[in-house]
């Protein structure tokens, strides 16, 4: 296929070609893969600055996305590649082919770094998804920091940069330019731009910004990062989202405030606990979609409050397809269980075949993990409704959850996120710490923002 690429595209291709270290914050949808690949061929081909490239990537994205872009268009039918994944010597025979390029999941970067023996001659490393390097005491992390003084040439691309807030951007950036500006350390980035916030003695458990920190942070790296919104650039479909609320009997509400209050949750014969803030956290969350797990993994069905929520959302769709979000195993057996009674059709986006069958519109009903497919599935072409059965703290993953519907290529004007929220829960806090969160990384990607102009 001919590549004709936006003008937002050539940007962000010459801007990774003029800079040896870059940071491309690109939306969902925007072609970062296609906009990397062909600067890639452009530094291999034109301008001879790069001789082998290593792409990591989610699994998905390495074994499925990158293959298929670098076969769709004509202009990168020069660049031969190989996938490393699968059993080590499968991984052995990629990095042994002398392909261009070598697409690795982010799993087996320490195998790659420590325990494959494979002689480094990488000189350009792209890092696709680079927010899961965010952790700098991460195995990944620390196996690449050994190598980046080998590597001449760094790509990050995510959507993402800092779902959790400023913090994240350390060990990205770490990665790119070395420390040049964020610090060489965690401790100095910390002492520099934060100050402690929740603290037990000298434990300290978070830490804020020092006023004005954000800034200077935006403004230390702007000369090597970018940012672009699919809105900005292409027609995306109009985003709606609303919320469906249910609401607990007393006795069920009095349960769930005794967890609240006790920790502990009393039923006949036994009781479940909660051992700290964060295990309660999790416990409150599973009483609030209507079941829990006690010590041994048993579970204790409470209420179907969501379940009936969800009966009414499918039959208000009228056969069109719901795709079904779902955070805990309970929760999906409850789903499954509830749909089988209704005598509906539903597959669980695990395998491809699966996800196939959605893309051609044979699902009228599909059931995803935000873990397992936060990144890189094309999904919209099978749907645009999305229904959050129960919700996650993790901002990257419902946006990137989010995206898998509301993206380029979805033919639909309107595309549909529905959570069901149990009023008076900790579902309405995880909403708007979601929201918290949102605002914080639209300040550094607003602050970054790429200002593409027509020509």
């Amino acid at each position: 296929m001919k590549y004709e690429p936006y003008e937002y595209q050539t940007y962000a291709t010459r801007f990774i070609e003029e800079k040896p270290e870059s940071a491309v914050f690109l939306d969902c949808g925007l072609g970062k893969t296609s906009i990397t690949l062909t600067a890639i061929d452009h530094l291999m081909f034109d301008s001879f600055d790069v001789r082998r490239v290593l792409v990591i990537a989610p699994i998905r994205v390495a074994k499925f996305s990158w293959p298929d872009e670098l076969r769709k268009w004509d202009h990168l039918k020069d660049l031969t590649f190989a996938v490393a994944v699968g059993t080590p010597k499968q991984r052995m025979e990629a990095l042994e082919s002398g392909a261009d390029i070598v697409i690795i999941n982010r799993e087996n970067v320490q195998w790659l770094v420590e325990k494959s023996g494979y002689r480094w001659d990488f000189d350009m490393c792209v890092l696709d998804e680079a927010s899961s390097f965010k952790n700098h005491q991460a195995k990944r992390f620390r196996s690449l920091l050994k190598v980046r003084p080998k590597i001449k040439r760094m790509v990050a691309l995510t959507g993402t940069p800092s779902s959790n807030g400023l913090m994240d951007l350390w060990a990205p950036f770490r990665l790119i330019d070395k420390g040049e500006r964020l610090e060489r350390f965690i401790g100095r980035y910390r002492a520099k731009y934060f100050e402690p916030d929740r603290m037990n003695g000298q434990v300290v458990y978070s830490y804020r910004l020092l006023p004005g920190a954000d800034r200077e942070i935006y403004d230390r790296i702007s000369d090597i990062t970018i940012s672009m919104k699919a809105k900005d650039h292409i027609r995306m479909p109009e985003l709606v989202s609303s919320e469906y609320r249910v609401f607990l009997s007393d006795a069920e509400a009095q349960e769930y405030q005794s967890m609240v209050d006790d920790f502990v949750l009393q039923l006949p014969g036994r009781e479940i606990t909660a051992a700290n803030a964060g295990v309660l956290s999790g416990k409150l969350s599973q009483m609030a979609n209507g079941a829990i797990y006690d010590e041994e993994k048993d579970v204790t069905c409470l209420h179907e409050r969501k379940l009936d929520a969800l009966e009414d959302i499918i039959e208000s769709a009228n056969g069109k397809p719901l795709l079904i979000a779902y955070w805990y195993q309970h929760d999906r057996d409850r789903i499954e269980e509830r749909l089988e009674s209704l005598g509906l059709s539903w597959e669980r986006l695990e395998k491809d075949d699966a996800i196939r069958r959605w893309n051609e519109g044979k699902l009228p009903i599909a059931l995803i993990h935000p873990a397992s497919a936060g990144h890189g599935l094309n999904l919209q072409s099978g749907g645009s409704t999305l229904v959050w059965f129960g919700l996650t703290w993790s901002l990257e993953l419902y946006q990137q959850t989010i995206a898998r519907l509301w993206r380029q290529g979805q033919t639909d004007e309107t595309v549909v996120v529905i959570h069901i929220v149990t009023a008076g829960t900790i579902d309405e806090r995880v909403l708007k710490a979601l929201q918290a969160k949102d605002m914080t990384q639209k300040r550094l990607i607003d602050a970054v923002k790429a200002e593409v102009r027509s020509k």
